[in-house]
């Protein structure tokens, strides 16, 4: 089963605009309540699914980058065994020793741009990773404001039935915690 806030949004309203025909001022604010409370829950609901979304993304081209990374590194490894043996090669043998430097030059040259596209690579990572970091905070801050907000629904509408007052602003609590924690995903 699938949880549409958007679909729970709408049908609380409908319920909140029924209760308002009843008559009764409290059980019409309690309603009103319950509405607001349920687009809230959506908009939270829909934010948390954003910030997941981000955060596996940026994770997802971490893994990308740093796959670049590591080819670089291993390039310019094999690079710098090529350097090495033509080294020893040009040691060994003088009839040949100007063409194997020149090639071990070539590879020399080659080392320091690896070297700097590996870093830079992993640099990008680390930038992904942090984001992916804070997309993931910010799905937490989220689900706890979504769960808040499906908690005061809940509670206003025990007291719509009960017609307990105090049910009614403990539910108004948790809807302005839920606020809080909505507010601190993009504020921290």
């Amino acid at each position: 089963m699938t949880h549409d806030s958007a679909l729970d949004a709408h049908e609380h309203t409908e319920h909140a605009e029924h209760a308002e025909h009843s008559g009764d001022p409290f059980i019409a604010r309690v309603a009103i309540t319950v509405a607001v409370l349920a687009v809230l829950a959506a908009v939270a609901g829909s934010l948390e699914t954003v910030e997941g979304g981000r955060a596996l993304s940026s994770t997802s081209e971490a893994v990308l980058v740093q796959d670049e990374a590591t080819d670089a590194w291993n390039e310019f490894q094999a690079d710098s065994l090529k350097k090495h043996v033509y080294g020893i090669a040009a040691d060994e043998n003088a009839a040949n020793a100007a063409r194997y430097r020149a090639s071990a030059k070539k590879y020399s040259d080659s080392e320091d741009k690896l070297m700097n596209k590996a870093q830079d690579r992993e640099k990008e990572r680390d930038s992904l990773l942090a984001a992916a970091g804070k997309h993931e905070d910010r799905h937490h801050w989220l689900t706890g404001a979504a769960t808040l907000f499906e908690i005061g629904i809940a509670m206003s509408t025990v007291a719509i039935i009960t017609r307990r007052r105090w049910l009614w602003s403990a539910a108004m609590i948790f809807g302005v915690v839920g606020l809080g924690l909505l507010g601190s995903a993009y504020l921290a």
